[in-house]
């Protein structure tokens, strides 16, 4: 009995195989995931990776601008290079100039206007107007599919480079007469200007305002159209003899050939005064300047005032 008690004793004290292998699993286990959570382990599990971020919410989104690409700023646009100086400033002018006068320059690259207080006051177009109706009646016919013979465009080479009159009247017989003028209206987005009812063309009412527009119309090519813009603003640079005075005279010579123009002259008995007035269109540019004075001072005066007030409006060194 005594050596089988012993026997028991003996079995009490020794570990059995399957309880060493389970301890040893357990501590392995143990040491694999402490070597995951150690940052740097090759065997770090990506959330140790997350938490082991420098900066990092409760909520667990990184507030590093490294790694959240959706706190970055977007980078500011490059400005945009300066527009070179019209060669006209804005500026009150005083001259010395008999009646009334106006004027107003329009920046084609901006739409911005430019001008004397009374540029939204309105007078008689006289011939100015024929560049419109040259205009619209070129765009008609390429509207309707139609190409004037050498002879009709020779007819709109005579109104415009020599203001003819009988010519200026067929062709504004042709666009509808008032309603060529209302199109003007609409289609150039004037706001001061209005049709003279069965009055004719010369007597249609423009601003210098408008004119400018008129300008810029003509130079975009919705006046004419694609088709016929190009030649219409090389007749306009072409304009010769009495009608060639104003604006561009008030820039050197070189400059003058590239500056398209149309202006108007007229004695106006019923108001007895002389009615003269200017258009013209740069590259990047368009101007009208308009004067009244008393009749009996004659067309020079006028034409060269035009001039003048240009001249006054000019940036030294143009």
């Amino acid at each position: 009995m005594a050596g089988n008690r012993r026997a028991d004793r003996r079995g009490e004290g020794e570990t059995s195989p399957l309880r060493l292998i389970a301890v040893a699993v357990i501590l392995i286990g143990l040491v694999l995931v402490s070597l995951r959570l150690l940052p740097g382990s090759p065997f770090e599990s990506a959330a140790a990776a997350k938490w082991g971020d420098s900066e990092t919410t409760s909520s667990g989104r990184s507030t590093d601008a490294a790694t959240d690409r959706s706190a970055r700023q977007p980078a500011p646009p490059s400005p945009s290079p300066s527009l070179a100086p019209l060669p006209f400033q804005a500026k009150n002018l005083d001259l010395d100039i008999e009646g009334w006068y106006s004027w107003s320059v329009l920046d084609r690259r901006t739409g911005q206007i430019i001008g004397s207080k009374n540029m939204g006051e309105t007078s008689t177009t006289a011939s100015l107007i024929k560049s419109w109706i040259v205009a619209d009646y070129l765009r008609r016919a390429a509207e309707t599919g139609q190409t004037p013979s050498d002879a009709k465009l020779a007819d709109a080479t005579r109104i415009i480079r020599d203001s003819d009159n009988t010519r200026a009247e067929q062709f504004y017989n042709s666009v509808g007469r008032d309603a060529s003028i209302r199109r003007l209206l609409s289609m150039c987005k004037l706001t001061d200007s209005g049709v003279a009812p069965d009055k004719g063309w010369s007597r249609t009412a423009l601003s210098p305002r408008d004119t400018a527009r008129l300008g810029n119309c003509i130079a975009t090519g919705t006046a004419a159209g694609p088709k016929w813009t190009k030649w219409l603003l090389n007749e306009m640079k072409l304009v010769r003899g009495a009608g060639d005075f104003g604006i561009r005279k008030a820039f050197p010579p070189a400059q003058q050939k590239q500056i398209a123009i149309k202006n108007g002259w007229i004695d106006r008995t019923a108001e007895q005064e002389m009615h003269i007035n200017c258009l013209a269109i740069g590259d990047t540019w368009t101007m009208g300047v308009m004067v009244r004075y008393p009749i009996d001072m004659g067309y020079e005066y006028g034409m060269k005032n035009c001039q003048k007030i240009t001249e006054a409006l000019l940036r030294p060194g143009i």
